[in-house]
């Protein structure tokens, strides 16, 4: 399949992204209420729940063709997860979220634009609202976490050694992820050419899934069989988080199907910003309006900018891959097909 940079691959796109980001903002809302303990059982299960989804998607393609390096992919994936253990007890979910999201955003987006690690750089239409588009992305979140460090921590305790060997961690985890759909993007790349070893390899984003979800649980696998061996065969597992850690780990994986086919229609370095940028929003509407976490005019009024630049920044993105006439512009407007 190609890119036809089009009204409807763009409308796909967008789609996509957007399903991707209200259910990345909204994959740990089932385990809010139950106590997880260190995590490290409940990774587990949530990879659990994310191959069983692949398993189900590789089922409706017809078991494309499985290709060993998407599943690196997922190992790089799974080791940046494991991180957010540590990280989050240190310094909370939603700063590590704000410190690991800017740097997968960074990641994902320079290494498809540029074309780091063997991959094609991505040939941008308009490359100034590519570039506006990922640099509010990282405003947005580095803003947040300039404000949300100062509220927590304070102007003089924010650094010590355990913050500050957790944001390195942070920093570190967001990295990998940023890394995680660089193999499938260099089997697609390669693919293309008749000299490869993955000549003939498909375009369609989606086709990887399996092989990048079982790598996931794989190295998930290994490093929990790792943790009961340190814990001494007396892991902490607590019962009540299984139910709704696996239908966590089912919504994260829906997500990143959108995530794939958003890479197909918009290519990463779009998908990228779009996507990385919006689930703090989303967690923050849930904050607000279920939780009550966050309250104040102030707040509130913080939130809405933070929207307001994640909006300008994905339009940005999106709109710097496609070239389109003023008639395929109106049908996306409209959302009515093209003639």
């Amino acid at each position: 399949m190609e890119h036809n940079n089009n009204g409807t691959d763009l409308t796909a796109g967008l789609i996509s992204s957007a399903v991707a980001v209200v259910l990345f903002g909204s994959n740990f809302v089932p385990v809010k209420k139950f106590d997880t303990g260190d995590g490290m059982f409940l990774q587990w299960i949530l990879c659990a729940a994310i191959w069983t989804v692949s398993l189900v998607v590789n089922l409706l393609l017809h078991c494309p063709k499985f290709w060993p390096l998407a599943m690196l992919g997922g190992c790089v994936w799974a080791t940046g997860n494991i991180t957010v253990v540590p990280i989050v007890k240190t310094i909370g979910l939603g700063l590590g979220l704000l410190i690991w999201g800017s740097f997968n955003s960074l990641t994902g987006w320079a290494s498809s634009r540029f074309g780091w690690f063997g991959m094609d750089p991505e040939d941008i239409s308009r490359p100034l609202l590519n570039y506006i588009g990922a640099g509010l992305s990282v405003i947005r979140q580095s803003t947040a976490l300039r404000l949300m460090a100062w509220i927590i921590y304070g102007p003089k305790t924010f650094l010590n050694y355990k913050t500050e060997y957790c944001c390195v961690l942070a920093v570190t985890s967001g990295i990998l992820y940023g890394c995680s759909f660089v193999p499938i993007i260099y089997i697609k790349d390669h693919g293309k050419r008749n000299d490869s070893i993955y000549a003939g390899s498909s375009q369609y984003d989606l086709d990887y899934v399996f092989a990048h979800f079982s790598g996931i649980f794989v190295t998930s696998t290994l490093y929990f069989l790792a943790y009961c061996m340190i814990m001494k065969n007396n892991p902490k597992v607590y019962p009540q988080a299984i139910l709704p850690g696996f239908f966590s780990g089912v919504l994260w994986a829906i997500a990143s199907c959108c995530w794939l086919i958003a890479n197909h229609s918009l290519s990463a370095v779009v998908s990228f910003p779009i996507i990385t940028a919006g689930p703090g929003i989303i967690a923050a509407m849930w904050g607000i309006f279920v939780f009550k976490e966050i309250k104040g005019i102030k707040n509130y009024l913080l939130i809405t900018l933070a929207f307001c630049i994640i909006l300008a920044g994905a339009l940005a993105t999106a709109f710097s891959k496609v070239e389109m006439n003023n008639q395929q512009m109106a049908a996306v407007i409209n959302q009515t097909p093209l003639i």
